[in-house]
């Protein structure tokens, strides 16, 4: 299993937080996302068939490009 934390500037607010959390745990092969609104980082852990690729282009996607 592969896990990634990154800051994603744009979160503002708990808003911010689930909307992550909810597309990106919708992605088939993640299998847990955290993010906090205080520090800005998000951290996902995945497996195959995901891959940072797609995680990243559906941060990206929704408003939300990480920061490596």
């Amino acid at each position: 299993m592969e896990e990634k934390m990154f800051g994603v500037p744009a979160i503002n607010c708990q808003h911010c937080v689930l909307h992550i959390r909810r597309e990106v745990a919708a992605i088939e092969g993640v299998a847990e996302v955290s993010a906090d609104e205080a520090s800005r980082l998000v951290t996902v852990r995945w497996r195959p068939p995901a891959s940072w690729s797609a995680i990243r282009a559906t941060l990206a996607e929704i408003g939300y490009p990480p920061v490596e």
